[in-house]
């Protein structure tokens, strides 16, 4: 029987599976719900606005978009949306899926923290990161149906979420400050590490090494 939340169809294939299995396994229960929201989220937006991503990579892309946070995939330092890009495309090709699904979905988590940029991309990138605006800072609450955004968070509660996932962006990035430059994760560090202080463009323009 297919599982439906929220009149959203869960896929069901043997990726979904294990990626389901390994989150619920490995990060903690409020990254694994924020991620199935996140994947709920963006299906309804999607619907709404006439999108048809893939269900089987948009789900990926929504398990896989913040594992970057708690464990580093890679040698070396980068921001947290690469490692986490990386580790989905890694599982991706293991399981063989085309190298242009991979790239679907790395690009989807790669910008879902991105302002303005993946809603002109593919339904995946946009989704995931209509979904993720939505369970984080509310964007498009309003328009979603009120008793399939009452389900959806029966099913996965939030709990204390505003304070428990700013404070694991807190922990996830205060080791590799320098990789937020740029980013809206910078906000977080600023506001909660003390004495981090962020690098401006302007500083890096006066000060790069050229005499004008």
């Amino acid at each position: 029987m297919t599982d439906i939340l929220a009149g959203v169809d869960i896929p069901e294939t043997a990726a979904v599976a294990e990626a389901t299995d390994f989150l619920r396994d490995t990060v903690d229960p409020l990254l694994f719900h924020h991620s199935r929201r996140v994947f709920l989220f963006g299906s309804l937006h999607a619907r709404a606005l006439g999108l048809r991503p893939d269900p089987e990579l948009l789900y990926l892309s929504a398990m896989f978009h913040d594992t970057g946070l708690l464990t580093p995939f890679s040698d070396t330092e980068q921001r947290f949306e690469l490692d986490s890009a990386d580790h989905a495309r890694r599982f991706l090709r293991d399981r063989g899926f085309p190298e242009s699904s991979a790239d679907v979905v790395w690009t989807a988590i790669a910008l879902h923290t991105t302002p303005g940029i993946p809603g002109r991309m593919g339904p995946e990138t946009a989704a995931t990161n209509y979904g993720v605006l939505t369970d984080v800072v509310g964007w498009g609450l309003d328009a979603l149906d009120g008793g399939q955004v009452d389900d959806i968070v029966a099913a996965h509660p939030r709990g204390d979420f505003k304070k428990e996932f700013l404070q694991a962006f807190v922990e996830g990035l205060k080791n590799r400050p320098d990789t937020t430059y740029g980013t809206v994760n910078a906000d977080v560090l600023e506001h909660f590490v003390p004495g981090f202080r962020r690098t401006s463009m302007v500083e890096r323009i006066t000060d790069a090494p050229w005499p004008t």
